[in-house]
């Protein structure tokens, strides 16, 4: 009695979750058009001032971010 009551368990269950994943409203048959992201502009944080000349060709390393933390900060 206990295996017929399992495998009945397990034929509602199979049954449920078959008529609980359909759903009507779902169609397949629809074309939908799909479009590419359309990013923003990057926003401008220079102020509008041209990269110095010189910024292209140095190599990063701590000695050269030094420098040009200390070009950026107020003198006092």
């Amino acid at each position: 009695m206990k295996k017929t009551f399992l495998f009945g368990l397990l034929a509602v269950s199979l049954l449920l979750s078959a008529t609980s994943c359909s759903n009507p409203d779902f169609k397949t048959d629809e074309d939908v058009a799909v479009k590419p992201l359309e990013y923003p502009a990057p926003v401008d944080t220079t102020g509008g001032k041209a990269a110095a000349e010189n910024s292209a060709n140095r190599e990063i390393n701590a000695v050269n971010a030094t420098e040009d933390i200390k070009k950026m900060q107020p003198v006092m």
